[in-house]
């Protein structure tokens, strides 16, 4: 995944709030000394070195594509993409996915009953269709709230809808908030308002998503 695309998607923060809750915390991306962080589904927001968020998640150290944080009193070293859950969960659903042969994640899955293929990306905040796709699959997402984002062709339309069921493997994820974008994305992006509800562990070309909530 082009680093054009995860930079513009983040753009559309300004369009969309919100994101399921949990008691969890991923490391979304790295800024020089700061990392971008997720916090109970939330929002990404960047910390500094030393920062205490209110939920009580205090940034350690950034080495390299590492952070170590500090969540309810026990350090953890964690690198982008990876989540750790202060709470267990099993028995849940789950799907692994190995890499291509240039590192990228991507599989098959369905939104709303429709085949979709998706790449796996932990730098865009939402599931992020091309307009191509919503309107194969019959989704209005031009009744929805609008704006505009950056891609890799200049500005493009976007629109936020809200996608009944986001299915990868034997996983479905419910009501889950995406956006829409008219030119410039070649492809479904399995954002972080899906990988958020899931717990996910990469070990070298494999990653395994355990559906969280």
């Amino acid at each position: 995944m082009s680093r054009t695309h995860s930079s513009a998607l983040a753009v559309v923060l300004w369009l969309f709030a919100g994101a399921a809750s949990a008691t969890d915390v991923t490391v979304v991306g790295f800024f020089g000394s700061k990392a971008l962080v997720s916090i109970n589904g939330g929002q990404p927001r960047t910390m500094s070195i030393g920062q205490r968020t209110p939920e009580g998640v205090t940034l350690v150290a950034v080495e390299g594509d590492t952070a170590t944080l500090e969540v309810d009193g026990k350090q953890r070293t964690m690198k982008m993409g990876q989540l750790y859950a202060t709470t267990s969960r099993s028995g849940n659903a789950s799907v692994t996915l190995r890499a291509d042969d240039r590192g990228h994640f991507v599989t098959n899955g369905q939104v709303n009953g429709g085949a979709v293929r998706f790449l796996v990306d932990t730098g865009a905040t939402l599931v992020s269709l091309p307009a191509a796709d919503a309107r194969r699959l019959g989704i209005n997402y031009r009744n929805g709230p609008s704006g505009y984002i950056n891609t890799a062709n200049g500005a493009a339309p976007a629109w936020k809808v809200t996608l009944d069921t986001v299915r990868i493997g034997d996983m479905t994820i419910n009501n889950v908030d995406a956006v829409v974008i008219e030119n410039g994305l070649p492809y479904a992006l399995l954002g972080m308002t899906f990988l958020n509800r899931t717990e996910m562990k990469r070990d070298g070309e494999t990653m395994v998503l355990t559906k969280r909530f």
